[in-house]
């Protein structure tokens, strides 16, 4: 009887130069996917393969694949002589503007995209990864949903990827890039990230196709009228962005990146800056009417105020009437909340509260401290408002400001009426300071709209009711609505001058950047959804 030795010795020695060419060939082979025609197909539809994807996100030479060879162990339907490396998703991660970022990219030409089993792993490694390292999380989304031929195993795999989302929310930055199809469940997962990119003409989401809607209710409708990029940005607020090709759309993505920190324990990176911190805005009192009621564009001023004008909106298309964006500040990041008197004059209303909740909570989920600028007439009336829950949105946007602990500035530009007052960053719900412009009207409503509560009575037992109203009027907003009312009772820092209103806010936010606040010991707040 041999030893164990003995038969090790009979084993012939591979030759690793020999095995290390195999290695190579077969990586290039996985690199390419399956054949020339699946990638023009591709090209065809005017989308880019997976890795060239990938190129243009990262650092050149920056990218670490892992798992390329894995295949999936499926069996019936075919699938058994199907077995691509990589089961259409490539992991890994590289840098971006310098820093560590993890990503996951469907490769539509294997199976669709669509996951199964192995592509599901993958995923969920990837993420896993992503929040061990504590760094930001990119998905390249272009999938056709579950894999159909593998059953259940194909939806517990996204109720992974659902449950890893949870999990990282407000720990790292989440990014979902639409650069495809997006239908059914897998739908679920862009919408728990944090920022939602898509390309117009190319990708759409959707919970039901145009199929399903025509058999169910009768409509037709096209995959783009259903769940296209312009839908999403603009009508239901899926889409923070949308863009006209991936190369663009990918580009925005890493200058996002470079906002951000790389998770809720740093500070997002700083950038030197080359516009002086003391700059004067004097043009501001050009571009902002001193007649409360007269329309004017609210991204002009914060153009003016932030560094060298650039400022990155999100949701640009979606509740106008709110802007929300980010911006750097003496080379600081900021998060930017403002009312937009160029659309519905600016008024809160049931999406406006929304997005602008939504932009508070990120956030403050990333200590991106939040400059509030506020020009709001009130909450938007109407049955519609009402029945449709203005209360209920309203109060997310006054949860989202309560409880955010980062440093927190208001600037009332003209006026500021009743609770949209309150719910904008007040000093009562906890701005860290409060300041405005001397032509701020701070108050319950309008001087008119107050002097018919008022002096109803008086003005109707008037000879002349009118002039009668317009002397009530004019006393009422010299005793209650001056500029000066609400500074003399401690709820303003300061009425300042608008061309110090840059300076303004660099010290400010300066002085806070060490601020330390601890919430309430509890396992989460009650979210008014």
């Amino acid at each position: 009887m041999t030893t164990l030795d003995e038969r090790l010795a009979a084993v012939p020695v591979p030759d690793l130069g020999r095995a290390t060419a195999e290695l190579k060939l077969l990586k290039e082979e996985v690199g390419r996917g399956p054949d020339p025609d699946a990638t023009r197909r591709q090209h065809g539809k005017g989308k880019l393969t997976v890795h060239e994807r990938l190129e243009l996100l990262f650092d050149p030479g920056t990218f670490t694949e892992i798992e390329p060879l894995r295949r999936h162990r499926a069996t019936g339907f075919g699938l058994e002589e199907r077995k691509p490396h990589g089961d259409g998703v490539v992991i890994g991660w590289g840098e971006v503007h310098g820093r560590t970022v993890f990503a996951y990219a469907h490769d539509f030409r294997v199976f669709g995209g669509a996951l199964g089993e192995a592509h599901a792993a993958k995923v969920h490694k990837v993420m896993d990864l992503a929040l061990s390292a504590g760094a930001p999380l990119v998905g390249l989304n272009d999938g056709a949903g579950a894999r159909i031929q593998e059953g259940v195993t194909a939806l517990a795999g996204y109720g992974g990827i659902f449950r890893r989302n949870t999990r990282a929310s407000g720990t790292i930055p989440q990014i979902s890039v639409m650069l495809g199809p997006c239908a059914g469940g897998a739908a679920y997962s862009p919408a728990l990230t944090d920022f939602v990119f898509m390309v117009r003409g190319t990708s759409q989401m959707f919970i039901t196709g145009p199929d399903v809607v025509q058999a169910v209710t009768g409509e037709e409708i096209t995959h783009d009228a259903l769940g296209g990029a312009d839908v999403h940005a603009a009508l239901s607020g899926v889409a923070g962005f949308s863009h006209d090709d991936e190369a663009e759309c990918l580009e925005d993505v890493r200058f996002l990146l470079s906002l951000l920190p790389q998770n809720n324990r740093e500070l997002p990176p700083d950038a030197p800056a080359t516009d002086p911190a003391g700059r004067r805005t004097d043009t501001l009192t050009a571009l902002v009417p001193a007649d409360p009621a007269q329309a004017y564009d609210m991204r002009a001023v914060i153009e003016e105020i932030v560094d060298d004008g650039e400022f990155f909106e999100v949701h640009e298309a979606w509740a106008r009437n709110v802007v929300c964006g980010f911006a750097r500040l003496g080379g600081q990041v900021a998060g930017i909340v403002a009312n937009q008197p160029a659309a519905l004059a600016g008024v809160l209303d049931i999406h406006g509260s929304e997005k602008a909740a939504r932009h508070v909570s990120i956030c403050d989920s990333f200590n991106i401290p939040l400059v509030t600028l506020v020009d709001v007439p009130g909450f938007l009336p109407g049955v519609d408002q009402e029945h449709g829950g203005i209360i209920r949105h309203g109060a997310k946007l006054l949860y989202a400001y309560c409880n955010a602990t980062v440093p927190r500035i208001s600037l009332v530009l003209r006026k500021a009426y009743g609770g949209a007052y309150i719910v904008m960053d007040s000093r009562s719900i906890g701005a860290d300071l409060s300041f405005a412009w001397p032509t701020n009207e701070i108050a319950v409503m309008g001087a008119d709209g107050a002097a018919n509560v008022v002096f109803r009575r008086e003005i109707a037992a008037s000879a002349d009711p009118e002039a009668t109203r317009a002397r009530l009027v004019e006393e009422y907003r010299a005793e209650l609505m001056h500029p000066y009312y609400a500074a003399e009772r401690g709820l303003l820092d300061d009425v300042i001058d608008p061309g110090d209103t840059r300076a303004t806010l660099i010290r400010s936010l300066r002085m806070l950047r060490g601020k330390n606040a601890v919430l309430p010991d509890r396992k989460h707040g009650n979210v008014p959804l």
